[in-house]
């Protein structure tokens, strides 16, 4: 006999024990916490990816766009969202789950986000946030000394300036890549005589003032998409991100950027900013970022560094030289929700000169008054929650020798697992990892012997077929759910440049083991034993 389904109603009595905190552990929504984070504890002890279902079978779960007229139960509904929602995400935290930038979450992170939740604080402003706001500031400054390491007089006197910022907290490393060329743009089409700023009278009658025929923004042709976005956010137009090649190693050819900038000269196109990359998102190597900052210096221009990925390094007093010269960059951006074991939402940019967010103060009478100390005056994104507190306690838990720790041991597991790729007979290792980034593929040895050849002709039809079979595992290991590589496709040198497709892992998983890595390669070679058609096609080649 099917049991009744209940029928909640929407009455005043309802609402008010909704937006009621459970006063003791054996009531209704405490014993639906303890359920709750039961199944989560459980879902993440689980070592699978992911479910098998198929996107469009769980698309079904969703498919009603009408807003319910009747409430449901809580507890319902938290069943409802365990077997819809919870069984069927992806298990980001699973030490198989090597294909993003996305890691395990230290255990102290729950309890943490909890009280940020609950707090509910807007660091838009004091008058919401109150304590989270110098707190931010401080975080603000730890970063800030992270990267150039001014000494204690420096903070004391900027850290907590009403006036100034030492950077921005924003949802990730795209607001903080748009916020560092903001700032750039407004610094270099300030107010002069009658004119009173880009920020006032708009980008054409900027152009027109300073006579610039146009502005350019250089980048590596590794350089992150946002870039793009930022220019077309900001009126400059994405043909002007100018992509510079990079030598066998990803890393930008610097002489070719310097060649650009003259030639850009010549033509009165002004180069607003150079970006330099630390931890390409593809390969993870990191720029010459003091020979760029030379560069910039030159041109005077703005030189910012995405170290969205690579910047959490920094911590690492072993690997912290990788980096050299990103203290001599005008803004730098860094990800806490990568490296530094935060959840998302938690990107920052930092700035070298305490004044430069002047440049995008913003005020208004009824929230951001001149003269507070309201965050919100210098950030892109208004309301905002406390990110920083997580950031904030993650730094004191974890503490910088504890980040040692996760950097080398994330690189130094790279480089082992490029090893036995390289020593593997069937896998060819593309790009050798500098951070925890690495590219590979399968090939039999038959198949690489005849690459070695160097017949391009010949190249360019097993490189085709090659990236299909590529596709064919990566797609069926995904579907399989038991461990994730994701693939993407770059310019390889040794094949004169020509795009191939290629697995990418990320190793910053604390969590994953020389075993998993080995089982990854086995269960690769068995997915190849199964295509019937590119295998066979490979071999027969290769004869």
């Amino acid at each position: 006999m099917r049991a009744t389904k209940r029928i909640a109603e929407a009455t005043q009595e309802s609402l008010h024990r909704i937006f009621t905190i459970a006063e003791a552990p054996d009531s209704t929504l405490g014993r639906l916490e303890q359920e709750m984070s039961q199944n989560l504890v459980g879902f993440l002890n689980n070592h699978i990816v992911a479910s098998k279902n198929a996107l469009t079978d769980i698309e079904q779960d969703f498919i009603n766009a009408r807003i319910p007229e009747q409430p449901e139960f809580v507890s319902d509904h938290m069943h409802h969202l365990l077997d819809k929602l919870v069984a069927q995400s992806v298990h980001t935290s699973s030490p198989s789950f090597i294909g993003h930038m996305t890691s395990a979450l230290p255990s102290f992170i729950l309890p943490l986000s909890k009280l940020m939740v609950g707090l509910n604080q807007n660091l838009v402003k004091v008058e919401t946030s109150k304590a989270f706001t110098p707190l931010e500031r401080q975080v603000l400054g730890m970063m800030h000394n992270l990267v150039y390491q001014q000494d204690d007089v420096f903070y004391q006197n900027w850290m907590h300036s009403a006036e100034h910022s030492l950077g921005a907290f924003c949802s990730g490393g795209t607001v903080a890549n748009i916020t560092a060329l903001w700032v750039a743009r407004n610094k270099l089409l300030k107010a002069d005589g009658d004119f009173r700023g880009v920020a006032r009278e708009g980008l054409h009658r900027a152009m027109r003032h300073y006579g610039y025929q146009d502005l350019a923004i250089l980048v590596s042709d590794r350089g992150h998409y946002s870039l793009k976005k930022s220019a077309d956010i900001l009126g400059i137009g994405q043909e002007n991100v100018i992509a510079i090649p990079t030598d066998e190693n990803n890393k930008i050819d610097c002489q070719k950027l310097a060649e650009k900038c003259q030639q850009l000269a010549a033509q009165n196109i002004k180069v607003l900013a150079i970006v330099g990359v630390a931890g390409t998102t593809e390969t993870g190597n990191i720029d010459p970022l003091d020979k760029i900052a030379a560069i910039a210096q030159q041109n005077e221009c703005h030189f910012h560094v995405d170290a969205a990925w690579g910047g959490a390094t920094l911590l690492s007093n072993k690997y912290r030289p990788l980096l050299k010269g990103i203290e001599q960059a005008d803004s730098v951006t860094i990800d806490a929700h990568k490296q530094m074991y935060v959840p998302m939402g938690a990107g920052l940019v930092i700035f070298k000169d305490p004044a430069s967010v002047s440049a995008i103060e913003h005020h208004a009478e009824y929230i951001l008054r001149k003269g507070s100390k309201d965050l919100g005056s210098h950030t892109l994104e208004g309301s905002r929650p406390g990110m920083a507190m997580l950031v904030y306690a993650s730094l004191h838990i974890i503490s910088r020798p504890g980040y040692e720790m996760l950097i080398n041991q994330a690189i130094e597991k790279a480089e082992y697992f490029a090893e036995i790729i390289h020593q593997h007979d069937d896998f060819e290792l593309i790009t050798r990892p500098e951070l925890c980034l690495l590219t590979y593929r399968y090939a039999p040895k038959s198949v690489q012997a005849l690459l070695a050849r160097n017949d391009d002709e010949a190249n360019k039809s097993v490189n085709m077929l090659l990236g299909k079979l590529t596709k064919f595992i990566q797609k069926r290991q995904r579907e399989d759910g038991r461990s994730f590589v994701s693939r993407t496709r770059i310019e390889v040198s040794r094949y004169g440049g020509e795009k191939v497709i290629v697995f990418r892992v990320v190793l910053a998983n604390p969590l994953t083991t020389k075993e998993i890595l080995q089982g990854i390669l086995q269960q690769q070679c068995q997915l190849a034993q199964e295509s019937e058609k590119f295998l066979p096609e490979l071999l027969q080649a290769a004869k």
